[in-house]
């Protein structure tokens, strides 16, 4: 889950010394963010100081409540439900504070339709979703000025040949030639299109759980299978392309992510004050955090 912004109750920041709060597993921050918001009806949270209007976090929870995955979704008034309002809150608030940037910026033209508006949204591979966090990776889907920044914060990060040299042959050396992205030992695993009770995504066989994948192989496509808590249905299978020789546009890629969840870390630590009620879902702060180990 992508880094927190801190509650406002709590004061003082102490300011991470390369620039960005550090953060544990789970995007807490472990450095101290402090200031006061007033809890007001109507308030999503506050962004540099300027109050911000909960009217499009009312407006999403609505449609997801009113959409076709409604029948999966937490049943209102549970933690489960104040979570999930957590959550979209934290994809809003990421929206707005990357808005404000962006015109900061001079990226008004990159960001125009910014947010849920004419733009159309992106997809993300499984990679990619993973290492920016679900907040930020459901920010960047949708909204062009969180891409038009990412772009932006990211444009000089190099991966220094070094490192690449060491990724390729880390690679090569892998037992039985397994292969991180979840391939097979030639790179040409096949690309599994499966559909779960919460929409359609690619994967690999090998980065699903194995009673799941054996489950589905056994199946066949069209065939739906319920498994350890898992329900989904195999519905295509394709060759994957052949994996590209040169790893570094993957490795460049990759850094980049890493580099704009820092620069948003710091951002929310730094510019957003949440109210209480719509804190991080992954606050341990906050009521409803149940996560359990």
């Amino acid at each position: 889950m992508s880094a927190a912004p801190r509650r406002p109750d709590e004061l003082h920041v102490h300011p991470h010394p390369h620039g960005h709060e550090q953060t544990d597993d789970h995007g807490q921050d472990r450095g101290h963010a402090h200031g006061h918001a007033n809890s007001a009806p109507g308030i999503l949270g506050l962004l540099d100081g300027r109050p911000l209007p909960r009217a499009e976090l009312d407006r999403r929870l609505t449609a997801l409540r009113n959409g076709p995955r409604s029948s999966a979704l937490p049943v209102p008034g549970s933690a489960e439900d104040r979570q999930l309002t957590r959550w979209v809150a934290q994809v809003v608030l990421t929206e707005q504070l990357c808005a404000v940037e962006a015109a900061a910026r001079g990226l008004e033209g990159e960001a125009e339709d910014g947010g849920r508006g004419g733009a159309p949204p992106v997809r993300l591979n499984q990679r990619a979703a993973v290492e920016l966090g679900s907040i930020a990776a459901a920010a960047f889907e949708g909204s062009a000025a969180v891409r038009a920044v990412y772009r932006a914060v990211t444009a000089d990060v190099t991966v220094p040949p070094a490192e690449v040299a060491a990724y390729r042959s880390a690679v090569e050396d892998r037992p039985d030639g397994e292969r991180p992205d979840g391939a097979g030992p030639d790179g040409n695993g096949p690309i599994w299109r499966i559909a779960t009770p919460d929409g359609e995504f690619d994967a690999r066989p090998l980065t699903l759980p194995l009673a799941l994948a054996a489950a589905l192989r056994t199946a066949g496509p069209g065939v739906t299978v319920s498994v350890d808590g898992w329900k989904a249905t195999l519905l295509t299978e394709r060759a994957a392309p052949v994996a590209p020789s040169d790893p570094a546009p993957e490795l460049l890629e990759a850094a980049r992510r890493i580099a704009f969840v820092r620069w948003l870390d710091h951002a929310r630590a730094h510019r957003l004050q949440l109210v209480p009620g719509l804190e991080h879902p992954g606050d341990p702060a906050q009521p409803d955090n149940h996560h359990r180990h």
